[in-house]
């Protein structure tokens, strides 16, 4: 087995290798549109999106089965800002067991759209990542005058490990005015094997969504609107302390657009959605008692003017304004447990009324300042407001002899200046040269900026308990906050040599990148406790601190197709490559940078037969933060087989994720606290990836 992974490794190295000699890219018109778009139909996955978004460069550190958090460019969480539909939206949880992306099922969105680094400002603000943009309306109107089905489907999918199901349902209704859309999704699992076929404790979970869009138009305006409603009764988290015992989601979203009579284009979004949030614990995998409620409110709208094409002397240029709002409110609140002499007898008020407010305007614009250049410039200005109430710990009596500091954090919390106000600019500089039909080179330069979450700033807690309530990171720490914390500035430049066959035969692409991050948010040791007894049960206490941190690395993209080889209709080779690099100024290691990754895909399509041999290599990683505690993990490979039947209105998928059953700890996955908890391990050891699975799924469309 060991001479098949050798092989395996070595295999990837040398697909990888080719890619770099040779050459491919995708062109793209605007020069900040370094991105890759996918649009998709429904029935091509289930689940969580991080498959698709893995494909366009986006990692992921490990949480619950559908709220893994994304990194880019070796940043996370709410660095990267996730758009859906226009709408921004804001993990409610002090462990953010809620993120965007866990509002919506791979089969109800539409297209997805990665751009890392350089963001147009007209994308979005208050994020120095990048911007995952997801459409997930379906307004499709129909040539008919009478409202009338148009079509629908059904999917479900089985996974082995875990013993999982899947399932998605869609409908269409529409008319030459009218469009009524309907996606449905649910998924079940329990906790899933390793490569051993161990058990990894508490990563169970149950989730359902639901989204209907109903659009209107006529000759010059459309109008769209969205519900959404979100259901999960449980979601194991293995590297938090606590778990989701309920999530309750609800929204609106509205999109108004109208041509105008000069040429240009308005474009209005509303949004709201509210969240009421509980963890506590669910399973015997983790057992416990303690419950923690949070209730929360996005509101928010965004007015995009679209200039008709203005023409400044010899070359065009398309100018983008907009004007933004965005309201966050959020209580966060531990009630008091019957009969607990610590957790009691009053509620541990963690955040009350807590806001975050934001107003912004940008001009954007894409000029054509040669035959062969295109120039993106903007500027964004935001004003961002924060503040909170004040707050009470569980009770102000001494805990067994010793002082109580929750109580002490809670009177110096109550008596500071709570309310912060950041001004921020964003502004963006890009160009994109064509060489010649198959070449082109693409140079920018961003700076962007966030300002700290209302968790960063204002959990206050500096006991064992309170503080290891805090933090979405999975590493087993506890966190403090810290109220005049500065919003994080990056200074990003990436160049992008992106080159094809005129055949449309192969596509290579390279993209290195440097940012330079003023006022990154980062935690220094301030306390340490132990969770056992053995010097590796030890954890620490940390409190969130600005830095200056530097970030660089580079990707590399390479496809070939091959048509009528060996009986088949087409082949296509697929690989990427990608390393990043993160440290502080003091040269100390950055948390949860991805190794070195490769991955390489060849793909083969016979008639109605489609068969995908996947293999993805990840280094061993050895460059970790020692204050963290942060694991090192060794290199492994996985190797995914799939194979696809499309007919007429049926489609059957046959796959095996993990084909050699490969043991490994991932890079990303935090600790696993509930093996630790249960006696499994002697200290904290990385969350283990899922070993073998075999899937099927059946898609029926009407």
């Amino acid at each position: 087995m060991q001479s098949t992974f050798k092989m395996t490794r070595i295999t990837a190295y040398l697909i990888s290798a080719l890619a770099i000699f040779n050459s491919s890219a995708q062109t793209t018109d605007a020069p900040t549109e370094v991105i890759k778009i996918k649009g998709h139909e429904p029935h091509d996955a289930l689940g969580n999106l991080s498959r698709q978004l893995s494909e366009q460069g986006v990692d992921f550190s490990a949480a619950g089965g559908v709220s893994a958090l994304p990194v880019m460019n070796g940043m996370m969480g709410d660095r990267i800002k996730v758009i859906i539909d226009g709408a921004e939206l804001t993990a409610a949880c002090a462990n953010q067991m809620n993120p965007p992306l866990s509002y919506v099922s791979a089969n109800q969105v539409k297209s997805t759209q990665v751009i890392a680094g350089l963001t147009p400002v007209r994308s979005g603000g208050d994020n120095i990542a990048g911007v995952i943009n997801l459409q997930q309306m379906r307004a499709q109107f129909a040539d008919t005058e009478s409202l009338s089905w148009q079509r629908g489907y059904v999917v479900g999918e089985y996974q082995s490990n875990g013993d999982q199901w899947l399932a998605g349902i869609g409908a269409h209704w529409a008319s030459d005015t009218w469009s009524i859309d309907y996606q449905g999704a649910y998924e079940q699992s329990k906790s899933y094997d390793d490569g051993n076929g161990d058990k990894v404790l508490d990563t169970l979970y149950e989730s359902q969504n639901h989204a209907l869009t109903m659009a209107w138009r006529d000759s010059q305006q459309q109008l769209s609107t969205k519900i959404t409603a979100q259901m999960i009764p449980y979601q194991g988290f293995p590297n938090q302390y606590m778990d989701m015992t309920d999530n309750q989601s609800l929204g609106a979203h509205i999109q108004y657009q109208r041509e105008l009579a000069t040429g240009g284009q308005l474009t209005g979004y509303v949004n709201w959605q509210s969240v009421e949030h509980e963890m506590g614990f669910f399973s015997p995998e983790k057992p416990g008692m303690m419950p923690m409620v949070t209730d929360a409110t996005d509101r928010s709208y965004k007015l995009h003017w679209h200039l008709p094409t203005q023409q400044i002397g010899a070359y065009s240029s398309q100018i983008t304004l907009g004007h933004e709002l965005f309201d966050y409110q959020l209580d966060d609140y531990w009630p008091a447990l019957a009969g607990s002499m610590m957790m009691g007898p009053n509620p541990y008020i963690n955040i009350n009324n807590g806001q975050r407010q934001r107003i912004a305007v940008f001009a954007d614009s894409d000029t054509d300042i040669a035959d062969n250049w295109v120039l993106n410039a903007g500027i964004r200005i935001e004003h961002v407001r924060t503040d909170a109430d004040e707050v009470q710990p569980y009770n102000d009596s001494p805990m067994m002899g010793m002082p109580n500091v929750d109580a002490t954090a809670a009177t110096a919390f109550n008596q500071a200046d709570r309310e912060q106000t950041d001004n921020l600019v964003d502004a963006t500089l890009a160009t994109k040269y064509t060489i010649d039909p198959q070449q082109s080179l693409e140079l920018g330069i961003a700076r962007k900026n966030r300002a700290p979450n209302l968790y960063e700033r204002y959990s206050w807690g500096r006991g064992v308990m309170a503080t290891t309530m805090i933090g979405w990171f999975g590493d087993g720490n506890g966190y403090v906050g810290r109220i005049d914390l500065q919003p994080e500035t990056a200074t990003t430049l990436k160049a992008t040599y992106q080159r094809d066959d005129a055949n449309n035969t192969w596509q290579f692409s390279v993209s290195p990148f440097y940012s330079r991050v003023d006022d990154y948010i980062d935690a220094n040791v301030i306390d340490t406790f132990n969770r056992g007894t053995q010097p590796s049960t030890a954890r620490n206490i940390l409190q969130m601190t600005n830095v200056d941190a530097t970030l660089k690395g580079i990707s590399a993209h390479y496809t070939y197709r091959w048509t009528q080889v060996l009986g088949a209709d087409e082949w296509q080779l697929r690989s990427s490559a990608k390393y990043t690099h993160g440290e502080q100024a003091s040269g100390r290691e950055l948390y949860q940078i991805q190794p070195l990754t490769i991955r390489v895909e060849l793909s083969q399509q016979w008639g109605h037969w489609r068969q995908t041999v996947r293999v993805e290599h990840v280094e061993q990683k050895d460059r970790v933060d020692q204050q963290r505690l942060e694991n090192r993990t060794d290199a492994y490979q996985v190797v995914d087989w799939q194979v696809n039947y499309t007919r007429a209105n049926w489609q059957l998928n046959l796959g095996i994720t993990n084909l050699l059953d490969e043991f490994y700890r991932q890079p990303l996955g935090g600790v696993s606290i509930a093996a630790q908890k249960a006696g499994q391990t002697q200290g904290f050891e990385n969350v283990a990836g899922a070993g073998r699975s075999i899937n099927f799924g059946v898609r029926y469309t009407f």
